[in-house]
């Protein structure tokens, strides 16, 4: 990390999404591409996060490549599902919206 952040040139860092929580900080990076999206957003927030840190030079771009009709596509789509059931629980907004027939669940995993 010490080295990547301290680079003159251009450079790539690969990392993966479960390193999260290991105190990674790349404050020289500027761009951060997600190809491997996990069902919990959370986590990839967190990836992101690694390149806003304390000392950034950079303005940082995210973005998120997901391949049409593919699994990461249907990961995609239950990140957002979560989200709005989060977001409908912690604003305590439209509870009896908030539940799921055991049909909506099953599509979801599909």
């Amino acid at each position: 990390m010490h080295q990547f952040n301290s680079l003159d040139k251009p450079a790539i860092f690969l990392i993966s999404l479960k390193a999260g929580g290991t105190g990674i900080n790349l404050t020289s990076a500027d761009v951060v591409i997600h190809y491997d999206p996990w069902w919990n957003l959370a986590a990839e927030n967190q990836a992101s996060d690694r390149a806003h840190r304390m000392g950034q030079k950079h303005t940082v771009k995210i973005y998120k490549m997901v391949t049409r009709n593919s699994i990461e596509e249907k990961i995609i789509s239950l990140q957002h599902k979560k989200a709005d059931l989060a977001k409908i629980i912690l604003d305590n907004d439209g509870m009896a919206q908030a539940t799921m027939n055991r049909e909506s669940l099953l599509k979801i995993l599909k």
